[in-house]
């Protein structure tokens, strides 16, 4: 079957990194702006490595200059998400490159980006919410300029608050002040961890951060004691199996420890990361993992229970996606019955 009809909640998604290298050049155009050496001969994002993927990543980022930008941004990745069935997505955004870290110039990119989502909410269905986040390798000084953004700007459109960029700088503790400032402001907390680095990052992730939701975090079944561990506490790993791929950390689908992961009770969602730099769609993910594990309907009502109970929205807009999901495919239907929500609260039981 094709999965691009089935609804979707996508939860790690970078808000440059979904910009398609066309738009990407588009921009650059207009503002003449030489973006040579970022794209290959087929028009695509080049580059080697992972570091090498930040450094194309932060050149393409280099034209979004306004709030303008971010609006014309917001709409084309919010349209071609809902091509591929997404009904909700949470897009990690960074006052870095949204105002420099300034709150009130911050205060603008933001605006922006909400008029964009409610037009695509409005046109397509779509309901977008962001998550604020420090980039890493820019350093815990200024993490901190990024948690007060999110702070100032937590439910106007921010729901989260979180950390990317390259996770062999420093430690996950660096960053605590940045993570305590946006847990007081009520905000949802997840963080990188355990993609490049082993599962120590995803433990002191949990230890020295205290997040919801760890971004990526696969290299837990390197550690099986941390793996029961995050089994029991509920905490939810945000899966990018395509983008694991293309950054080489496995082979092939059938090496990469999501079906793994799932069958030991670890809460799993399936999300595209950068979906333009890595080919990828939510539709080629499920289908892939279709093909890698023989995955149907009801492992995929599975994830997607599991990505609706993560989400860090309020429980309003839960409750409205909730009756979505379910009128939208009958796996749905059956996975948010009254009956099956009675005892369906992360049992592991039912990923097995």
């Amino acid at each position: 079957m094709t999965w691009q009809d089935f609804p979707k909640i996508e939860l790690h998604l970078h808000h440059e990194g979904a910009a398609p290298p066309e738009f990407i050049r588009r921009l650059a155009q207009e503002k003449s702006v030489n973006l040579s050496g970022i794209f290959d001969d087929s028009g695509s994002y080049a580059f080697d490595d992972f570091p090498d993927f930040l450094r194309v990543y932060e050149a393409a980022a280099s034209v979004l200059g306004s709030p303008d930008d971010y609006a014309r941004l917001t709409a084309e990745i919010l349209a071609r998400l809902a091509g591929h069935g997404v009904i909700y997505a949470e897009t990690f955004v960074s006052p870095d490159f949204c105002g420099g870290g300034d709150v009130s110039a911050w205060r603008e990119y933001l605006h922006a980006m909400t008029e964009a989502a409610a037009q695509a909410e409005a046109a397509h269905g779509i309901v977008w919410r962001g998550v604020v986040t420090c980039v890493r390798h820019f350093g815990p000084y200024r993490s901190r300029a990024a948690a007060r953004c999110a702070a100032e700007t937590a439910g106007q459109g921010i729901v989260g608050f979180g950390m990317g960029g390259n996770e062999t700088m420093g430690r996950q503790g660096d960053f605590a002040w940045a993570f305590d400032c946006a847990r007081e402001a009520g905000l949802g907390l997840t963080t990188h961890a355990g993609e490049f680095c082993g599962a120590d990052s995803v433990r002191q992730a949990l230890d020295d951060l205290r997040v919801d939701r760890i971004g990526h975090g696969v290299r837990v079944v390197e550690d099986p004691a941390l793996m029961d561990r995050l089994a029991a506490s509920g905490v939810v790993l945000e899966l990018c199996p395509g983008s694991n791929l293309a950054l080489g950390l496995y082979p092939d689908m059938r090496a990469h420890p999501i079906d793994r992961l799932r069958r030991a009770g670890v809460r799993v969602t399936v999300n595209t990361d950068d979906p333009p730099f890595f080919h990828t769609t939510m539709t080629d993910e499920f289908a892939a993992l279709e093909l890698a594990f023989g995955w149907g309907e009801e492992d995929f009502a599975d994830i997607t229970s599991t990505a609706l109970r993560a989400a860090f929205c309020d429980d309003v807009t839960r409750d409205t996606l909730k009756e979505r999901l379910a009128a939208g495919h009958p796996a749905l239907a059956a996975r948010f019955s009254p009956d099956r929500m009675k005892t369906d609260v992360f049992n592991p039981d039912l990923l097995r």
